[in-house]
């Protein structure tokens, strides 16, 4: 039989904040009982005093559990396992939804780089800044609006080339403005 060593009081604490102050075998809690601090895996077969292996217990059901293994995981824990597996998927899913996003926008950017450079030659591409600033202008206005204010900027025969980009921003904010008006 494993020896039982002392588990410390913040510990414990975790595992009973964690658990919401409720037996996870049968939902009882202060002050209607006394809770405990129980191994899923008992300390007699090998377990150890880990986050995943305790779980909060009130006395009675800790008790009449002792140090057996569990053939099946009692409902609550169930449900909390089940609840973490869709948290899990769940983060998953917002991800992928995140990185597709990102995606479309950084090709949205190179869109209107894309113009950008077309008045520039292979000379000069948008700098991480003014990719910042485009990002903004495609929040805002949509891309196929912002794809137009730099083809209005560069369609412009009085614009210079080093000021392309500072007239675009001009055309993109005026009409962030109109929109607001």
């Amino acid at each position: 039989m494993a020896e039982r060593k002392p588990m410390s009081k913040r510990l414990r604490f975790e595992v009973f904040k964690r658990d919401r102050f409720a037996c996870v075998y049968c939902g009882a809690h202060p002050p209607g009982v006394l809770l405990e601090v129980d191994h899923v895996h008992p300390v007699a077969e090998g377990g150890q005093d880990e986050l995943d292996n305790l779980v909060t217990a009130c006395q009675p059901c800790n008790a009449g559990k002792g140090a057996r293994l569990l053939d099946t995981a009692p409902a609550p824990l169930a449900e909390r396992a089940a609840e973490v597996a869709e948290r899990e998927a769940q983060i998953v899913g917002y991800r992928a939804v995140l990185d597709a996003a990102r995606a479309r926008m950084d090709e949205d950017i190179d869109r209107v780089a894309a113009v950008f450079e077309r008045a520039w030659g292979d000379q000069y591409t948008l700098t991480d800044t003014a990719r910042t600033s485009v990002r903004r202008f495609i929040e805002e206005l949509g891309v196929h609006a912002v794809v137009d204010a730099m083809e209005t900027a560069r369609a412009n025969p009085s614009v210079r080339h080093k000021n392309l980009f500072r007239y675009f921003c001009g055309i993109c904010w005026r009409r962030i403005r109109e929109r607001g008006e």
